[in-house]
């Protein structure tokens, strides 16, 4: 027998036989959802509600995003059971993110239960889209209401003490984690009661809770303990972890050994690129060496990495005051000034750009566009010139200039360029077209134009 056969009794209208072969198909392929999807449907038609409700709940474990299992699960339940009825419904509703809808369904499935594990439950996942719509304090408020429950799982007491972080109610935080202590005492607790200790400016405790090698030499630099021994002991075990070097980094900070410092930020920067906490590093020790360019350079792409775009152009453009003369860093600016709409601006940066390199493609090509946005035709046929002798084989660029010198109505050049841009694109699709028009050029007299540009300043010179 196979799946062909349940198949056939389905088509036959057998339906306790189809049925029945499918459940064997199912002992013998348990993670089929095409199988559970065919024994609920034909649970649903036998009346077998029960069995139905299984199927569609397992296949939910595998899809929790299959919305014809909700409604199923909603029809059997209906009458049945209004609580997970109104379950269901929430569920449907989130992955729907109506959450709103979702959320009064939850609360109305509380109103049909006084089953502990289920209020629990529930609260939490009230809680949890309350955390997602961005609705803290009632979140906060379904969070609390679990605590005093047996039931209550730890992660309740982690999330809770999350949105009291992100609040900045550190001591509230503690004093969950500390409850959840009392009642499960793990490392996951502990840890993260740990962490809250010291950034509260309780490093002792911290210190005396955590099982975190690494995490008790901060603790111990904090309590001013020398850590140097401790540190050089370690070395071997931890050469291959980021956040050692972290460490080794502060520990020379506080000793003021700035350059040893900073060989371990860039030893922390090998394990863990372009970190917002190496530029951070780097730009504390840098002002304490006194050295404002490299600590403004640095302020500027830790903001950068955290999406601070408009503190970061502050930062580099005080870093550019002090040197004029990085590429590198007038190359960030104008890309950034673009990027925050400041496009005047940038354009100054793209013109140092290429005066200090006159081979800068990328700023000729940003000072060509330029040109051509506010109609100095012949600025920009200087700047794709220039691109020209670096780059001869550049079809476009050789068609734009073949365009220009037609505008500025140069016949010879215009000639020239198309000449050479067929010679370069013979498979393009307006090499035709190309042809054609050298033809036509060669017929025709043309005098040499002048750009708008031009000839708005030849007007002011009247």
């Amino acid at each position: 027998m196979s799946i062909q056969t349940a198949e056939q009794y389905e088509m036959n209208e057998q339906y306790e036989l189809a049925f029945a072969e499918y459940k064997k198909e199912f002992e013998r392929r348990p993670s089929d959802l095409q199988v559970l999807e065919r024994l609920g449907h034909l649970a649903m038609m036998l009346n077998k509600k029960d069995e139905a409700a299984d199927y569609y709940a397992k296949i939910l474990e595998k899809d929790m995003t299959n919305t014809l299992c909700y409604e199923q699960l909603m029809d059997i339940y209906v009458d049945k059971d209004r609580y997970k009825y109104y379950i269901y419904r929430g569920n449907l509703h989130s992955v729907e993110q109506k959450y709103e809808q979702a959320i009064n369904d939850f609360k109305k499935a509380l109103a049909n239960t006084d089953n502990e594990t289920e209020i629990v439950m529930t609260r939490f996942t009230i809680a949890n889209l309350y955390a997602q719509t961005g609705n803290i304090n009632k979140a906060i408020d379904e969070y609390l209401k679990t605590l005093d429950y047996e039931e209550t799982p730890q992660d309740v007491f982690l999330k809770l003490a999350d949105l009291y972080i992100k609040e900045d109610i550190i001591p509230s935080a503690i004093d969950i984690l500390e409850r959840a202590k009392k009642r499960f005492d793990t490392t996951q607790i502990n840890e993260q009661l740990a962490k809250l200790y010291l950034k509260n400016n309780e490093p002792q405790k911290a210190k005396d809770l955590t099982q975190d090698e690494l995490f008790q030499i901060k603790c111990m630099m904090e309590c001013n303990e020398d850590v140097f021994e401790k540190l050089c002991n370690l070395e071997d075990k931890y050469k291959n972890n980021a956040e050692f070097y972290a460490l080794k980094a502060q520990y020379h900070y506080m000793k003021n050994e700035y350059d040893e410092a900073l060989k371990c930020v860039e030893k922390y920067n090998e394990l863990n690129r372009n970190s917002a906490l190496v530029y951070q590093m780097r730009a504390l020790i840098y002002e304490n060496k006194k050295d404002d360019y490299n600590a403004h350079l640095n302020w500027g792409k830790y903001n950068l990495v955290r999406g601070n775009k408009d503190i970061a152009v502050n930062e580099f453009l005080n870093a550019y005051q002090l040197n004029d003369k990085d590429i590198e860093l007038m190359n960030t600016l104008a890309i950034l000034l673009e990027e925050t709409g400041d496009k005047n601006h940038a354009i100054e940066f793209w013109e140092k750009i290429s005066l200090e390199e006159p081979s800068n493609k990328k700023a000729l090509e940003k000072l060509a566009d330029f040109r051509e946005s506010i109609g100095d035709t012949r600025m920009q046929c200087e700047y794709l010139e220039k691109i020209y002798e670096l780059d001869k084989r550049n079809a476009m660029i050789v068609k734009k200039l073949a365009q220009i010198y037609e505008k500025l109505k140069n016949k010879p050049a215009a000639i020239e360029f198309y000449k050479k841009y067929i010679s370069l694109a013979q498979n393009a699709n307006d090499y035709t077209a190309i042809k054609n028009k050298i033809t036509k050029l060669e017929n025709v007299n043309m005098e040499e134009d002048e750009g708008l540009l031009d000839k708005i300043m030849r007007f002011f010179n009247k």
